[in-house]
């Protein structure tokens, strides 16, 4: 498994000195994959007092792609930088596809495109985007992004896209961005197995519900005819409760469970996720440093 961290830029903000600093110690600790989070618009709490727990405008979120170009040329030891998730139906497709083949250039192909369906119809509202079809139309975007990553020129007319014998330049050089899914209902795993390269998944502890929702997946691949090891799973994990060795029994289950991907979030504060106490960069280092050491010799 690939070790991870996602950014908790919430904590520790963003300015350039603060994250390149973070990002150059958590290389340090072993952290070879950075995720970030997105949102383009948060709300005002204080004119909606029954908002509960979800972000607001108060909550810091960089644009994902100008945030990892900037980092692109600091952590040269991580593999990977990936958006978890970026709200794609939110956002044109062949825009999406231009920023990430450019960013994927830019940093010598460790680019991986996390994708969602969103929750907040505020969001869509203000960047005047349909809520009601994100789920559908997401994937349609998909189908374009990787039909204009591998060729020099689309022709494409699908239910919401139409693109007339045009490309994009620059295109990954491999000919494509691996796109991966975030999300917990059926349709996200029927997207996954048919368009994805894997799934980021932090609704399930470990347990036998997990089990049965990665062979779903692994079973709607093949009757996709595609090889059920080529599509990754990234779990979500804290070091917010429990304890060094429950860490690492954690990590043991992931691995034998087929996991690629463990991926610290220690900000995130829903289902069986606790974040850490401290919101320091020394709190977060401090906690990551402990969580590393105690999955090393799993991973």
């Amino acid at each position: 498994m690939r070790l991870g961290v996602m950014l908790p830029l919430h904590d520790i903000g963003g300015d350039p000195d603060t994250m390149g600093n973070f990002v150059a110690r958590t290389e340090v600790q072993g952290y070879t994959n950075l995720g970030l989070a997105d949102h383009v618009l948060g709300v005002n709490a204080a004119s909606r007092p029954d908002w509960g727990d979800r972000n607001t405008s108060a909550d810091l979120f960089h644009d994902p792609f100008v945030c990892f170009a900037y980092l692109a040329g600091i952590a040269r030891k991580t593999t990977e930088f990936s958006t978890q998730v970026l709200i794609l139906a939110q956002r044109q497709a062949v825009l999406v596809a231009k920023q990430a083949a450019s960013l994927d250039v830019l940093c010598g192909g460790r680019f991986r495109l996390g994708v969602g369906v969103g929750w907040n119809p505020v969001e869509f509202t203000g960047l005047n985007e349909n809520f009601s079809n994100r789920g559908r139309r997401s994937a349609e975007q998909v189908e374009v992004m990787q039909k204009l990553w591998a060729n020099e020129h689309v022709t494409f007319e699908g239910r919401w896209h139409k693109i007339e014998d045009a490309g994009i330049n620059p295109r990954p050089k491999s000919g494509r961005v691996p796109v991966w899914f975030g999300g917990h209902v059926p349709q996200t795993l029927d997207r996954i197995a048919t368009l994805g390269d894997g799934w980021i998944m932090n609704a399930y502890p470990p347990g036998d519900a997990a089990l049965a929702e990665f062979a779903k997946l692994r079973d709607l691949a093949r009757q996709a005819g595609r090889a059920p090891d080529a599509i990754g799973i990234e779990v979500w994990t804290s070091a917010g409760a429990g304890t060094p060795a429950e860490w690492k029994e954690e990590a043991k289950f992931w691995k034998a469970a087929g996991a690629t991907h463990l991926t610290l979030t220690n900000t995130f504060q829903r289902r069986h996720h606790r974040r850490i106490a401290g919101k320091t960069v020394e709190a977060h280092l401090a906690a990551q440093q402990a969580y590393a050491d105690a999955v090393a010799s799993v991973l």
